[in-house]
């Protein structure tokens, strides 16, 4: 099938020729003649899988056949990035329309973006918080919303979002047509699909299933010496690109100031710097200031780079949801991508767990790997252990030393001076 088949507009056609797409992925495939026959959708499709044009393309496709300046289409996301991702796009697609697209989320000046809406707006793309703090300023008008659509509606309901979406709901008109996308479907996100959505459609696209495009590898280390792996697999994407996973904010932005000191081109992206900071370093990466981006998950939702060469998770993922989404940035649009993840002996029941999910077993990294360095804490060995028999038999003298230990061991410093 091509996007000729699927019946759009064709001055939607001709902005996706520009774009450079020809086939649609399987999850527009699907999704966007059931959207252009007005049927509500539950959309379950992990990242990577062309998910944000398979509602906007349609999206536009009816707004173009209505008439009048008012906001006709909602669109809420978890994140400033993701509003960002999908605005731009929408803004791509509709370029020789007469339709407008806005971003609305926190971190920027409110009064800029209610000055915005009173020029007028056709699409709002808006983070569940900001466009909530707008609504209570009466600055801006959801009644005649006809299409309204939540993606990642999950990663809203991770963060809080579930009880400010019911409040913009209470906004919108009772009539219009509602599409709900997501990665997973927890029980709470079940239950506010089934409260709005009206006989949907439901759209089911491989969404625990990690990406075929993908190089999948665990790297079995200890704690002490994760920095030099990092450093070793970075040095194998000397002249590519690198997103590095982090579960805290603070190891996010230790780590990347640690690289910089290296004399590598890295910068982070996480919750605690201003928007402007955060798209700073985003628009860094994407131009190649940057190299190397340190996120943590939540900072690094909205993060489409082309050809992305690898992944690397610095701190495992809590599940396997995550780890499809973290590993989904790279091996994008047909292109190839790596996906290294360390593990410490504490990680073997996630890696366990990640692979009952998925029902694969995930490649152990075969590379040379650097030697563990003489500590006097614990007896030296000449080598990481690359099996998983040898962190079992690690596992148990390492609890021993961390139990001696633990008065001191938050404030020891790793090989590089890095505190982990």
């Amino acid at each position: 099938m091509n996007f000729n088949e699927l019946q759009l507009n064709n001055r939607i056609l001709a902005a996706i020729a520009r774009c450079g797409f020809n086939t649609p992925t399987p999850i527009q495939e699907k999704a966007i003649p059931q959207i252009l026959a007005r049927r509500d959708i539950l959309g379950l499709a992990q990242t990577g899988t062309g998910k944000t044009a398979a509602f906007i393309l349609p999206t536009i496709h009816h707004l173009m056949e209505t008439s009048g300046r008012h906001i006709k289409a909602l669109i809420l996301t978890p994140t400033r990035e993701l509003a960002e991702q999908i605005n731009t796009f929408t803004e791509t697609i509709t370029k020789d329309t007469k339709l407008r697209s806005l971003a609305i989320y926190g971190g920027v000046s409110k009064s800029g973006q209610i000055a915005k809406l009173n020029h007028g707006a056709d699409i709002v793309v808006a983070c569940p918080g900001r466009l909530l703090d707008i609504i209570r300023d009466k600055a801006i008008d959801l009644t005649k919303i006809e299409i309204l659509i939540l993606d990642e509606a999950d990663h809203m309901f991770d963060q809080g979002f579930l009880v400010d979406i019911r409040k913009i709901l209470q906004q919108l008109p009772k009539h219009k047509q509602s599409l709900v996308f997501s990665a997973t479907m927890p029980k709470e996100i079940r239950t506010l699909a089934e409260a709005l959505l009206q006989q949907p459609a439901v759209v089911e696209v491989n969404h625990k299933k990690p990406i075929k495009s993908v190089s999948h590898k665990l790297c079995y280390v200890q704690q002490q010496e994760k920095l030099q792996v990092l450093l070793q697999l970075l040095e194998q994407q000397a002249v590519g690109t690198s997103l590095v996973f982090t579960r805290t904010k603070h190891m996010a932005k230790k780590l990347a100031e640690k690289l910089v000191k290296l004399g590598l081109k890295a910068t982070s992206m996480q919750g605690n710097l201003s928007q402007n900071k955060r798209q700073a370093a985003l628009n860094g990466f994407k131009d190649g200031t940057f190299n190397i981006l340190v996120a943590t998950d939540i900072a690094a939702r909205g993060i489409d780079v082309t050809a992305l060469q690898q992944v690397i998770n610095y701190d495992i993922p809590n599940n396997a949801e995550t780890y499809i989404h973290r590993t989904g940035r790279t091996g994008r649009a047909s292109s190839c991508g790596d996906a290294y993840t360390l593990v410490t002996g504490d990680d073997l029941q996630l890696v366990r767990a990640i692979e009952k999910t998925l029902n694969k077993k995930l490649d152990i990294y075969s590379g040379k790997m650097p030697e563990t360095m003489n500590r006097k804490e614990e007896t030296a060995v000449t080598s990481y252990p690359t099996t998983k028999k040898n962190i079992y038999r690690e596992k148990s003298k390492k609890r021993a030393w961390n139990k001696r230990n633990a008065s001191s061991q938050g404030r020891k410093q790793s090989i590089f001076g890095l505190s982990e």
